[in-house]
């Protein structure tokens, strides 16, 4: 982890975390009938997406916006909170092990 720049350690965890919320979104609504309902373990999965959708984008836009817009700002607060946290906890990570 020390080889790594910080920038990249969050870039490619919200980059992961952007794949891993699309493939769960995908299978919940594809197989939305097999399951009775939500893929269990999407709210988990997409916590940080959904957290924007309430508190970020919710407030600035109304309810009707269309699916491929709310999905690509689910996906963009996904990426942006997951990239922001693991930055900042890479950071004290790393000045906590040069203390």
């Amino acid at each position: 982890m020390s080889q790594l720049k910080t920038s990249t350690i969050a870039f490619l965890s919200g980059a992961l975390s952007v794949v891993i919320g699309l493939v769960a979104f995908a299978l919940s609504w594809n197989l939305w009938d097999l399951w009775g309902g939500p893929m269990p373990g999407i709210r988990v999965l997409l916590y940080p997406g959904n957290l924007s959708l309430v508190y970020v984008w919710h407030p600035l836009f109304t309810e009707e916006v269309n699916f491929w817009p709310k999905l690509a700002l689910q996906m963009l607060g996904q990426f942006s909170l997951v990239a922001c946290s693991t930055a900042l906890f890479v950071t004290v990570v790393r000045r906590w092990r040069s203390v």
